[in-house]
């Protein structure tokens, strides 16, 4: 036997060992607990709560409880009998119908003009254009949603709670969109931060 004949052997003997193991069942698999749920709930303990609102939120980490609430349980967490709740405070969105006023908006770089009525915010008159614009809290509380009109903010908007801007910010035209409402006639550049 030479050794050519002797290299075809071995080749042939490996390549039937070969797709013998291929098709030889090994040890089955089975999957293991799934621990989906309690590596969620690690997660969520390490996570504090934010104030942001929960619809629409694009903040990362958001979803916590709202603004000034208290969970049930807690001290000051429901009201005991006889006490009564504190009252509502009234804000710039809480016009009545037969005060409401409109103004046109010219939103520059979504290059169109709308009404915007003085108890809807600059932000959800862009939003219900269908606009993609920018904003995290929405409760004035960050510059995400910052924008600058061409004028003095201070006259021409009014601020519900803003907490971010000072005075000259204002006087320079800057506004939060999230909770600015028109008083009067502008143009508005999105996306514009002091």
């Amino acid at each position: 036997m030479d050794y050519s004949q002797m290299g075809l052997i071995i080749g042939l003997v490996m390549t039937v060992g070969a797709v013998a193991l291929h098709f030889i069942r090994g040890t089955p698999w089975t999957p293991g607990e799934d621990i989906t749920q309690d590596v969620l709930e690690r997660r969520a303990e390490t996570v504090s709560e934010t104030d942001f609102p929960e619809p629409m939120n694009r903040a990362i980490g958001g979803g916590g409880v709202a603004a000034g609430a208290v969970a049930g349980g807690e001290a000051g967490g429901e009201l005991e009998e006889g006490e009564e709740g504190t009252e509502e405070t009234s804000g710039p969105g809480d016009i009545p119908e037969d005060e409401i006023e409109y103004f046109e908006i010219e939103y520059v770089k979504e290059g169109e003009t709308i009404e915007v009525a003085n108890n809807e915010t600059l932000l959800e008159a862009g939003e219900d254009q269908g606009w993609d614009l920018p904003y995290a809290c929405r409760q004035g509380q960050c510059v995400s949603c910052g924008g600058q009109i061409s004028g003095d903010s201070n006259e021409l908007v009014e601020h519900d709670d803003q907490q971010m801007l000072d005075e000259n910010e204002m006087s320079e035209g800057y506004v939060l969109t999230c909770v600015a409402y028109p008083r009067g006639e502008f143009s508005l550049e999105t996306s514009e931060t002091p």
